[in-house]
């Protein structure tokens, strides 16, 4: 497995913790997303670094129960310094309905830190 397929995996276990048990650092958090992030949701939505800041403060422990699963991830393209993956990502909570999406992103390795700088998803039905 590469660093950026490690950052994949650990980025949604951070996700998890938080949005799930409200538990982590948010500083930690950001800091893997650049400072000109951008992702756009299943919805069509764009949301920059600052959108993702204020979800983040916002949604702390806010999905009790949820689990992140990723699976066929597949890393796309690798550069000197980054990479294009794909991967599938399928988040469950008690008593709601299971949510799937396909998503790509964009990382970045930037010192022996990995960063997001795209990330564009899409529901599965």
């Amino acid at each position: 497995m590469t660093c950026y397929e490690n950052e994949i995996i650990d980025a949604h276990i951070a996700l998890e913790n938080w949005l799930g048990q409200g538990e982590g650092d948010l500083d930690a958090l950001l800091a893997r997303f650049r400072e000109d992030f951008l992702m756009i949701a299943p919805s069509g939505a764009h949301l920059d670094y600052p959108a993702l800041a204020r979800f983040l403060e916002d949604q702390r422990g806010s999905r009790p129960g949820l689990k992140i699963a990723i699976d066929d991830l597949t890393t796309l393209q690798t550069w000197d310094n980054g990479a294009v993956l794909h991967y599938r990502e399928t988040q469950t909570r008690p008593d709601q309905p299971v949510n799937v999406r396909w998503s790509s992103a964009v990382l970045n390795q930037e010192g022996d830190a990995i960063t997001w700088r795209l990330l564009h998803e899409t529901a599965q039905p």
